[in-house]
């Protein structure tokens, strides 16, 4: 199963999202045909600009945003947004939304139809303001590691953060979240980010009750015990840092970092 991106294609998507941050959509054309998509991310700037900026300020944050990093932990039902000003400087935490659905369980995704969201490290690569789920932005699953890991003819695919708080193996947010983070990521977008790192972990790892629920999963699946190790070096990494690991794919499939 897959969350639909609903028929508008990358470069086309991103190109209006940025558009829309330097200029006026609301004199769209009712005739034309992307007029409602631009009318929904138009209201999304609207909305949530304004609220964003005095967030921002309040936080001693500069705005707009320059450069953003996401990271979700899947059981803890949790989607971070950190912040930083200049490409080489240190992230600072910004906001937390709840995730409000989850399908499938712990650990990666590994083919079609198996209801899990992904795990690993991924990048936004869609914009999409005419998706069913109200706003979406797209990662790039399968990302290298997931095409040697995971079903070679049918690994799935479509994977969106988006609105309207459903999932069969994406991550949901409520539609007021997704605006703020689809704002957020256009004005990324727009000031030049064009990579916009989107990390998905099974759960915070140095949280006891989440230690505590990955260890009884390794009993039953010992296997994946090698593959959260994996990960918690990137998450562990960022914690000490507050900045990202160089992520590169071994010819195995495992993630390592410099």
């Amino acid at each position: 199963m897959y969350c639909p991106g609903n028929n508008m294609r990358t470069n086309i998507l991103i190109l209006f999202s940025t558009l829309l941050i330097l200029s006026n959509v609301q004199a769209q054309s009712a005739l034309n045909p992307y007029a409602h998509a631009f009318d929904r991310v138009s209201d999304a700037f609207k909305n949530k600009e304004d609220l964003l900026k005095k967030e921002f300020e309040s936080k001693g944050l500069a705005w707009p945003v320059k450069h953003i990093y996401i990271r979700s932990f899947k059981y803890n039902s949790e989607l971070q947004v950190w912040v930083k000003e200049q490409e080489t400087g240190s992230y600072k935490h910004f906001k937390s939304y709840r995730v409000c659905a989850l399908a499938g369980s712990m650990g990666p995704k590994r083919m079609e139809g198996d209801y899990q969201v992904p795990e690993g490290f991924y990048f936004i690569n869609e914009f999409n303001p005419n998706s069913q789920y109200h706003l979406s932005l797209g990662l790039n699953y399968p990302n290298a590691s997931d095409k040697k890991l995971s079903d070679p003819i049918k690994p799935g695919g479509e994977i969106y953060i988006h609105g309207s708080c459903v999932t069969v193996g994406c991550i949901p947010l409520t539609d007021p979240m997704i605006e703020e983070l689809y704002v957020l990521a256009s004005h990324a977008k727009g000031g030049g980010q064009d990579f916009i790192p989107v990390h998905i972990f099974s759960a915070k790892f140095d949280h006891p009750k989440s230690a505590e629920y990955l260890e009884k999963l390794y009993t039953i699946d010992p296997s994946l015990r090698a593959f959260e190790n994996n990960m918690r070096k990137a998450y562990d990494y960022f914690e000490e840092h507050r900045k990202l690991p160089v992520v590169a794919v071994a010819p195995d499939g495992r993630y390592v970092f410099y």
